[in-house]
């Protein structure tokens, strides 16, 4: 009888793509921003990625061996976190940093905590987390200006990103003309396009929408978690007093990388349908407060990992009825 029962960490869902195939998958929906971003900051952007991934992959592996577990690493989870971690990080970080944070990642984030399936936070932004609270001067300082454009998206100014530039407008020249310049269609083109500086995977808005709605059209993301991220964020960008126009907070930053990738990802959001929309609003909503209101000019890795932390309490209370479920009625002894 013991050979016949399967133990697993819910969800306890099944349908037709496997883990392995969903991960190449959305491994295939990243490559054209992979060979875009090697386009645009060159071999170093490579080496980055090359490293972050492989130091996944052997760490899952030795984790994996020291806790007596079947080794896994051909199921495509830790080259996806290893592509996302290097994804999120600046060009010119030093080689060692990935390794570190892919470590932090497989190590602390999902091996510890029982490995794919158990993690309660994304792996790849808990790692980029743990980089920006250990070493924040090289995960905010290091870029490189892209081939064919700017690092600011606009020209004249090359020591700050657009959401940067757009923060402290007045570090680098007349708030109003730089604001003015940056909401203008030239910038907004380059952030679309992404001849614009970044980390190394977020800049290319356009190409990350196509790898995203591949992942819609075939079932791989959710599009409740999409729209729901997506609308709440227009929404308030529209409404909240933000110095950039509703296409600059939209093509800028990671918004479309966590948006596709990582707030989808299907460990870590509810499993109810009703979970999902709350949770894409909810990481819409803290994106924009945090772009808005807080410290950093970004608010995507944040806003993932809170409503991360979120999602057993959003799955418990957006469950659903049983058919046939119906609730018995005490009688009340006289």
């Amino acid at each position: 009888m013991r050979e016949l029962l399967t133990v697993s960490a819910s969800p306890h869902t099944r349908g037709k793509i496997d883990i392995s195939l969903a991960m190449k998958m959305v491994i295939i929906a990243l490559l054209p921003s992979f060979i875009f971003s090697v386009y645009l900051f060159g071999l170093r952007a490579l080496y980055i990625i090359l490293i972050s991934i492989i130091a996944c992959i052997v760490c899952e592996a030795v984790m994996q061996r020291m806790l007596g577990k079947k080794i896994t690493i051909t199921d495509g989870s830790a080259v996806l976190t290893g592509l996302l971690l290097a994804f999120n990080l600046p060009p010119g970080v030093p080689l060692w940093l990935p390794v570190v944070g892919s470590a932090f990642a497989i190590i602390f984030a999902k091996q510890l905590f029982g490995g794919l399936g158990y993690n309660f936070i994304n792996p790849a932004l808990a790692g980029r987390a743990f980089l920006m609270a250990s070493w924040p001067s090289a995960m905010t300082k290091e870029w490189f200006a892209p081939a064919g454009g700017t690092l600011s998206g606009i020209d004249g100014i090359t020591s700050a990103t657009p959401l940067t530039l757009l923060k402290n407008p007045g570090n680098y020249g007349t708030p109003e003309l730089i604001i003015e310049r940056l909401n203008d269609i030239p910038a907004i083109k380059n952030l679309f396009f992404g001849e614009i500086g970044g980390c190394i995977g977020e800049t290319s808005a356009l190409l990350l929408l196509i790898g995203g709605l591949f992942l819609i059209i075939i079932g791989i993301v959710d599009y409740r978690i999409v729209l729901g991220y997506l609308g709440s964020f227009v929404l308030l960008a529209f409404v909240l007093p933000t110095k950039g126009n509703l296409l600059f907070h939209l093509f800028s930053g990671g918004l479309f990388l966590g948006v596709f990738f990582m707030a989808t990802d299907w460990v870590t959001s509810p499993v109810t349908k009703k979970g999902r929309w709350i949770f894409g609003i909810g990481c819409g909503v803290l994106t924009i407060i945090i772009r808005v209101w807080g410290g950093y000019p970004e608010g995507v890795s944040y806003s993932i990992l809170l409503m991360n932390v979120f999602t057993p309490i959003i799955d418990r209370f957006t469950k659903e009825k049983v058919f046939g479920d119906r609730k018995v009625k005490k009688e009340v002894m006289k």
